[in-house]
């Protein structure tokens, strides 16, 4: 910054975060925070994991990751998130104390050692809830921000958790969801819309999430990228090929992913059939999925709300699709809606229904529509950065 002026220091809270350099888990929250190192001394405070380093620095980024379990117990986090976690392996409730204790003592010496401006925490609950926490004791409080996710939102609905997520609003500098369709979830809460700002994560548009000419797309290739979890929706995906290759015997289907439901999603396809047509290629970096959409007839986004009611808040993995010039299949939920709505090269399905979405996947097939690039524009990090950047110094100001 110009004549020595010492940039305000940001503290981000997250559960999700990349372990290292190349980890195929969701990097959006690095991708926001590298982005916001020209405005902000970026301080990154989330959860340590096997093979993470405690502390290191990446793209001018400060990671602190505090331990809260023996190294090798340390998985409640990834490989599907907390949510996924806890429903599949119920013994991980065992982790949760360490985990919010950590998370809160890691915090409370940041403050006490550092000046922190303002904070950003990603998830309402657990990260939020340590932030509004904090905020009662004496001492200097640095005012936050909070971006519900989906995950945090649409699930932890049993008592005392909705009140929790009240409080932590109504303590919070600036309250931020990721699509139009949560605001409405918000207000279910008792909140008043008014003051949450829909504020999306971004993706890389211009150097990475591109078209490339030279790529011949394929006719026949469905192509689905995600975390293995129920509210992703693979399952019912699997259920529809049947009925697509009755039509359209020449589809095949590739999985790009990891989780807690491989086993199952494997098992699934080997019933009914579909193992010489459904190829399983495991977790995939950033750095190649771009190939894979560019190569794709059909980008399809079987998601469903999952008996907890977890549910994806956008999936930016439909904007990465669109972003390469592949149309897109997504179930008709609150986040998506919009999407459907004013691009014509997404398609809508009936969440959980294997009958409509096989129709849906054979519409858009037949259509063969490319997307409309300017339709997506403003979810471009350059875009997304500097709207959180200016909500973050906004907040500094909040008494």
């Amino acid at each position: 910054m110009a004549g020595g002026e010492v940039l305000p220091t940001l503290l981000v809270m997250t559960s999700t975060y990349p372990r290292w350099r190349g980890d195929p888990e969701p990097g959006f929250v690095h991708e926001l925070s590298r982005r916001l190192t020209d405005r902000f001394q970026v301080v990154v405070l989330g959860p340590h994991a096997p093979g993470a380093l405690p502390r290191e620095v990446l793209d001018g980024v400060e990671v602190i990751r505090y331990r809260y379990a023996p190294e090798a117990l340390e998985t409640l986090v990834n490989d599907g998130g907390i949510v996924a976690n806890l429903r599949g392996s119920p013994w991980k409730l065992l982790l949760v104390p360490g985990f919010l204790l950590s998370m809160a003592w890691s915090f409370f010496r940041l403050l006490r050692r550092r000046k922190i401006d303002v904070v950003h925490a990603h998830w309402l609950i657990p990260q939020g809830f340590i932030a509004a926490m904090l905020t009662l004791i004496g001492g200097r409080k640095p005012p936050f921000v909070v971006t519900s996710h989906g995950a945090d939102l649409f699930a932890m609905r049993s008592w005392p958790l909705p009140s929790i997520k009240r409080f932590v609003a109504r303590r919070a500098a600036g309250t931020t969801v990721v699509s139009e369709g949560m605001r409405d979830e918000m207000g279910a809460l008792g909140l008043d819309v008014k003051g949450v700002a829909v504020e999306p994560m971004g993706v890389d548009l211009k150097q990475r999430y591109r078209p490339d000419t030279s790529v011949t797309r394929s006719r026949s290739q469905l192509l689905f990228v995600g975390r293995l979890v129920e509210k992703k929706g693979l399952r019912h995906l699997l259920e529809a090929m049947p009925l697509i290759r009755s039509v359209r015997p020449d589809v095949t289907l590739t999985v790009a992913g990891f989780g807690p439901e491989l086993d199952a999603r494997r098992a699934q396809a080997q019933v009914l059939g579909l193992t010489d047509i459904v190829e399983f290629v495991g977790a995939v970096s950033q750095d190649e999925l771009p190939a894979l959409y560019r190569r794709a007839a059909l980008f399809v986004a079987p998601f469903v709300a999952a008996k907890s009611g977890d549910q994806d808040g956008l999936g930016l993995v439909l904007i990465e699709a669109l972003g390469c010039g592949c149309p897109v299949v997504v179930s008709r939920l609150p986040a998506t809606r919009a999407l459907t709505a004013f691009c014509a090269a997404v398609h809508g399905a009936e969440p959980g229904d294997a009958l409509s979405l096989s129709e849906s996947v054979l519409r858009a097939l037949e259509a063969d529509e490319s997307p409309r690039l300017q339709d997506i524009a403003g979810f471009d990090w350059e875009s997304r950065a500097a709207a959180y950047g200016t909500l973050l110094e906004r907040a500094m100001g909040h008494p």
